[in-house]
């Protein structure tokens, strides 16, 4: 059985739907009937006609200018890539597969994702794409956090800086301070 770089595939992949914004060459590089879901929003498609429907309609021409991607992670297995992500976007679109039925807020966001992708030979059949939706909506304006056990940006930079505090959404965390361990 022949071996693949995986990374190279998905980097190729993303370069279709980042830079190059062609559902054609998207689709490419996929298996015949490959699927994508966006765990939070359920949006993506099921099949080659449904998936290059969604991106040719719905995600490669909605992604805003300024959309990017900041690496993380990245963990290579067999058959199978696992990123880790910052989504970095202003949101001057219609982003009907992150925030479908929202009208532009000219919001900046910051956004950790993971993205789960498997291969068949040199052709991905799937992505698995998650992020923090209580984070988006805080960062647009559409989710007030005060009370709520959410965060906004913070979740993206606490991602990059690990030295940032944690624990600040626990009330309670400060009674364990001096605490026996």
């Amino acid at each position: 059985m022949a071996q693949f770089d995986l990374v190279a595939l998905w980097e190729a992949h993303c370069r279709c739907e980042f830079e190059l914004r062609d559902a054609t060459a998207t689709m490419a590089t996929m298996v015949s009937e490959p699927y994508v879901n966006h765990i939070p929003t359920m949006t993506g498609g099921v099949g080659h006609d449904q998936l290059k429907r969604f991106y040719a309609y719905h995600f490669i021409p909605e992604n805003p200018p300024d959309f990017r991607l900041t690496p993380v992670s990245r963990t290579v297995g067999r058959d199978t890539v696992v990123d880790e992500f910052i989504v970095h976007f202003t949101h001057t679109t219609t982003m009907d597969w992150m925030l479908p039925g929202v009208a532009p807020t000219g919001r900046v966001v910051e956004v950790p994702t993971v993205a789960i992708v498997k291969f068949e030979g040199d052709k991905l059949v799937h992505e698995h794409i998650y992020w923090d939706q209580a984070s988006v909506l805080v960062q647009i304006g559409l989710l007030e956090p005060r009370g709520l056990p959410v965060a906004g940006v913070e979740t993206a930079y606490k991602v990059l800086d690990k030295f940032l505090p944690s624990n600040g959404l626990m009330e309670r965390w400060r009674e364990s301070e001096g605490k026996p361990l």
